[in-house]
């Protein structure tokens, strides 16, 4: 039975660490995944607005299939696909980087709530060293 779809980054530096860390949260083999440019970045931010209908789509069918009951969304830093949605200056410190990254989990959990508000959101920004972040 899976709980969660975890939506995460391509970036090859955070899947162990992310794997890590629904482990750790006792989801190993208990939910699907959902791995794009950006994770929550690529879904709400205008610069991708061609992957948005992909990730909606690819969320109903894992509500469908899964039967799903919250979506784990893990952002991190040194995100390369923040820098092409955003620009530069909106990652160039720790503190932009983190208010870029928490503006983008937060219109991502308003636009869930909209379109399935029976599933729980948990928001994190996970760090090159595997420490996660969370916003709510």
């Amino acid at each position: 039975h899976y709980e969660a779809m975890v939506l995460s980054c391509i970036d090859p530096r955070f899947q162990d660490l992310v794997d890590k860390q629904q482990a750790k949260d006792g989801l190993l083999g208990k939910y699907s995944a959902f791995t794009i440019a950006g994770a929550s970045i690529a879904v709400v931010a205008p610069a991708f607005k061609e992957w948005h209908k992909t990730f909606w789509d690819n969320l109903g069918a894992s509500i469908q299939l899964h039967n799903i009951k919250k979506v784990i969304v893990v952002n991190h830093r040194d995100c390369g696909a923040a820098k092409i949605a955003y620009g530069e200056k909106k990652v160039s410190t720790p503190e932009a980087e983190t208010a870029t990254h928490q503006a983008a989990l937060l219109e991502f959990k308003k636009q869930m709530h909209a379109k399935h508000p029976q599933l729980g959101v948990q928001l994190g920004l996970m760090s090159i060293n595997g420490k996660l972040e969370i916003f709510s």
